[in-house]
């Protein structure tokens, strides 16, 4: 199962994350609470190269402010909103993470990835589990919006998407992780994951 812990903001949540062994983290570039800069993003992103993919978020970025992230930053993945990065010009080494909401449009044909979540981001909203479950059995899917401990084995049992994505659900405060949150979440996932062998991302 294909593990996200996004909007990182501090040492210790990126500590927790590689030591829980996830698959990925994110830096948001978006307006949040999370909300970084380059610079300090690529600070944290630091301890995880070769570790974990570092993802920048982004949500209707200007091409000057992609830019600056690739320049800085260098992630491995962009994400964006699929119309977003229709527009965009990007280095063809840099992976992307379409975002498709469950009130929008679908892109046709599916993208091969992508991530799966409610109208707004790092809200806490949950999205729609039997839309998500349809797709799921069409692309590679990474369920987000409103995951947390307590409800990610459910999420899984219905859904059985390639990954998952949190980020309000791992928090002590709006902005700040809880390296004890992230660890739980983990356990969690994989806890859930091993209950459902059929689940796509084996």
């Amino acid at each position: 199962m294909w593990i996200k812990i996004c909007g990182m903001t501090t040492a210790a949540a990126v500590a927790a994350a590689l030591e829980a062994h996830v698959e990925a983290i994110g830096f948001v570039f978006a307006r949040s609470v999370r909300e970084l800069v380059p610079e300090s993003a690529a600070a944290l992103a630091r301890p995880a190269r070769g570790r974990a993919r570092c993802v920048a978020v982004t949500r209707h970025p200007t091409q000057a402010a992609v830019d600056e992230i690739v320049r800085v930053l260098a992630p491995d993945l962009l994400q964006s909103d699929a119309e977003d990065l229709a527009r965009l010009r990007l280095p063809a080494s840099l992976e992307t993470l379409p975002v498709v909401r469950d009130t929008g449009v679908l892109p046709l044909p599916l993208p091969g990835r992508m991530l799966f979540e409610g109208p707004t981001s790092g809200g806490g909203a949950v999205s729609d589990w039997s839309v998500a479950a349809g797709l799921a059995r069409r692309t590679q899917l990474v369920l987000a919006g409103g995951l947390n401990a307590r409800n990610v084995a459910a999420a899984i049992a219905q859904v059985q998407p390639f990954g998952v994505d949190v980020s309000s659900g791992v928090e002590e405060r709006p902005g700040v992780k809880s390296p004890a949150a992230i660890m739980s979440f983990v356990e969690a996932v994989r806890g859930a994951h091993v209950a459902v062998p059929a689940a796509r991302g084996v």
